[in-house]
């Protein structure tokens, strides 16, 4: 599911996209109505949607992103191709072969239209096209471990760019952005999930990472430099944390952000993170109101006991249909 003002994409099992527009929004209501579907059923009349059907994913669609300035909707699916969709006009204009693996996530750097894909082949790959044109051309392919890669979240700004992937073996690698050549270089990665990590977020200074092993690592990288610390370990669910969205929230001068995640326990939450001047983390969830000091979240992550005994024996639901 990917959202973009009033409009909402989601993807179904019939490996077709639902767009809709969302009317009469409020804290009470919420009516979404379905504007249209892609690609759209074939009929004798409608020339185009008997084409686009020729370039249905043959498989689930995995991920979703959107890039504002163009219009374009991107979908990876497990059949390790990228659609690419022009909304205005409903129309497939691009659709290539992406990975050797299923593509597991696509980030849209809204600056420069660049696409980022990850893959379980491990790599993750930048794609760019030129503007006016529609096929993309493959640019740059990273790879630091063999690991399937996860997750990817981009934090760009005028000052910085940054690439974050999570992948199986536990670790967050990272890219930074050369202002001249604009290639990315890997800079580190970030140790501390004991098992896969299977979302990410990234904003301004902060990245919160979602596991499977049940917790939600928050990170923030040093102004000017390329040096993480880990500000909090959230024991967030019972089961694998398997969906991530924050929002940016600033309050009298105190960076914050509002966090929502979802799990494979079935659970979905709603955190408030503040960090403060004296570098304390404020974690609020349901009317709680948690104070802690950094060194007890870095040297204390909470496991849920059941769920890492499963994992030892092998015997756990995140191995996916192929």
């Amino acid at each position: 599911m990917l959202a973009y003002g009033n409009t909402l994409f989601t993807a179904h099992a019939d490996r077709r996209v639902r767009v809709w527009n969302v009317v009469n929004y409020n804290s009470d209501v919420f009516r979404p109505k379905k504007v249209t579907t892609l690609p759209q059923k074939p009929s004798f009349l409608n020339f185009t949607a008997v084409a686009n059907q020729q370039k249905k994913h043959k498989d689930c669609i995995s991920c979703l992103a959107y890039y504002h300035a163009e219009g374009l909707l991107y979908t990876g699916s497990w059949d390790k191709n990228v659609n690419t969709w022009r909304v205005s006009d409903n129309r497939l204009v691009d659709s290539f072969l992406a990975h050797e693996d299923s593509v597991n996530a696509i980030v849209v750097n809204q600056g420069d239209g660049c696409v980022f894909t990850c893959s379980s082949d491990g790599t993750v790959k930048i794609w760019r096209r030129v503007a006016g044109q529609n096929p993309h051309t493959l640019t740059m392919t990273l790879k630091f471990q063999p690991s399937p890669v996860n997750a990817l979240s981009l934090s760009a700004s005028a000052a910085s760019c940054f690439l974050y992937s999570g992948s199986s073996d536990g670790f967050i690698n990272f890219w930074e952005k050369e202002k001249i050549t604009s290639r990315f270089n890997h800079s580190g990665f970030l140790q501390g999930h004991r098992f896969a990590v299977l979302c990410l977020v990234a904003t301004e200074k902060l990245v919160f990472s979602g596991s499977e092993d049940t917790t939600i690592r928050v990170w923030r990288r040093e102004e000017g430099s390329c040096f993480h610390e880990c500000l909090a370990v959230l024991d967030a669910h019972r089961g694998p944390v398997r969906c991530l969205a924050g929002v940016l929230e600033v309050e009298r001068a105190v960076m914050g952000f509002v966090v929502y995640s979802a799990g494979l326990d079935q659970t979905f939450k709603v955190w408030r993170v503040k960090v403060l001047p004296e570098e304390v983390v404020v974690v609020e969830r349901g009317g709680e109101h948690l104070k802690r000091k950094i060194m007890e979240y870095e040297m204390s992550p909470v496991l849920s006991p059941s769920w890492v005994e499963k994992k030892l024996q092998g015997n756990h639901p995140l191995h996916k249909h192929k």
